[in-house]
């Protein structure tokens, strides 16, 4: 994987300092390269000083944390390989109790040439900001979810119960904004309640008119108009998927992508007892919960409405052939495990994980004639399908 010759580096990144350790060829243990400052100036003196004594390449690696990729296009650019780690799949020693900075650098550089390191994928600054704006609209929402709980909790407490259709709809929202109170405090709190939310509902809508504009802007055009023909994937949640996951041709087969979204069943088996949990929940949890959300839809019959007609209209015939195809068989897999009276969330969990396989069988599509011809593993789900069927209880 390296070259014999390489000089391999540990850093411990925080955001006002970094603490580095250095193998050298040869060398067995460790050697401690102190505490540097985490400014760009700072870490190009270190890089000078690490190629005049080291004899070939230098490899450097860091754990992915608040501190981003900046560090990692930083020591690419001053021609240093740079590897950013999954921090959750460090091996740990069960009896270590002493954690330290110098520590931790020393047993990256040691994981590292030992190549017992998972390297993260380190998105491009473009893909970077389009991520950001899909995870500022998750955040957005969440925060309509709470200033929607304060609103209606106050009104509660108060006897105004909403009791003539769903809350939050057209009709419950002109109910709430006719509210009014004997004193004044409880106006005064209900209007900053109900401002709040009306502020967060237009940041919503703000982010969802940007997210649209990057959609239909290329490269992503092409990829969200694929994902949007399978039924509960509109635009955000393409746009989410495409931006998390920023490169579905490194995932090899679907129950890699299935690992990686931490949809797959943890397993603690020895000998002959097998046992068998939740899912793992490991990797991006932004991507897994708009999953599970999408699943949701497939508990209703097979059909092509007329919004969903719209979507794929001028998609290729192939990727509705996936679409359909989904529709159909996670709608059985949905009532078959309803049948077997499987708890609903265990159910909405197997669909998205399926529903997985159809994503990665829809995104391996190319519209280069030249591409499709060339010899390649199945691109279709549907050959796969049955590796995933949960085990009869």
């Amino acid at each position: 994987m390296y070259a014999k010759n390489s000089t391999f580096i540990g850093l411990d990144v925080h955001k006002k300092s970094i603490v580095g350790a250095m193998l050298l060829p040869g060398a067995d243990v460790p050697e401690e390269l102190g505490k540097i400052i985490n400014e760009s100036r700072t870490v190009k003196r270190l890089v000078k000083k690490l190629k005049k004594r080291a004899p070939g390449p230098i490899v450097a690696c860091y754990e992915a944390g608040p501190c981003g990729y900046e560090l990692q296009r930083q020591l690419t650019s001053l021609d240093v390989q740079c590897i950013v780690i999954a921090p959750s799949l460090i091996p740990r020693k069960p009896g270590e109790r002493i954690k330290t900075d110098r520590r931790d650098a020393r047993k990256l550089t040691e994981y590292l040439r030992a190549g017992l390191l998972t390297e993260v994928h380190p998105p491009t600054p473009a893909e970077e900001a389009v991520r950001d704006l899909t995870r500022a609209r998750e955040d957005a929402k969440q925060d309509q979810m709470r200033a929607r709980h304060r609103l209606s909790k106050f009104l509660l407490r108060l006897g105004r119960v909403y009791g003539q259709g769903r809350n939050w709809s057209v009709r419950h929202l002109r109910w709430v904004r006719k509210q009014t109170f004997d004193h004044a405090s409880a106006t005064s709190t209900f209007n900053h309640y109900l401002l709040t939310m009306e502020q967060v509902t237009e940041r919503i809508e703000e982010l969802d008119r940007a997210l649209a504009e990057v959609a239909a802007s290329e490269p992503y055009a092409e990829q969200v108009g694929w994902l949007r023909c399978l039924r509960g994937i509109d635009t955000v949640v393409a746009m989410t998927l495409v931006a998390e996951l920023h490169g579905f041709q490194r995932f090899v087969s679907p129950r890699e992508l299935m690992s990686y979204l931490g949809l797959t069943p943890s397993e603690n088996s020895s000998d002959e007892r097998t046992r068998r949990g939740g899912i793992t929940k490991a990797g991006n949890g932004h991507v897994r919960r708009m999953l599970v959300q999408a699943a949701l839809s497939y508990r209703h019959r097979p059909a092509a409405s007329a919004y969903i007609a719209k979507r794929r209209k001028g998609q290729p015939v192939a990727i509705i052939a996936i679409a359909d195809k989904a529709q159909q068989r996670l709608h059985r897999r949905y009532q078959r495990l309803k049948a077997r009276k499987k708890h609903h969330n265990v159910i909405t969990v197997a669909v998205a994980r399926e529903l997985v396989g159809f994503i990665w069988s829809v995104m391996q599509h190319t519209a280069d004639p030249e591409e499709a011809t060339k010899e390649k593993k199945p691109s279709s789900f549907e050959p796969r399908v049955k590796k995933y069927r949960l085990r009869k209880s």
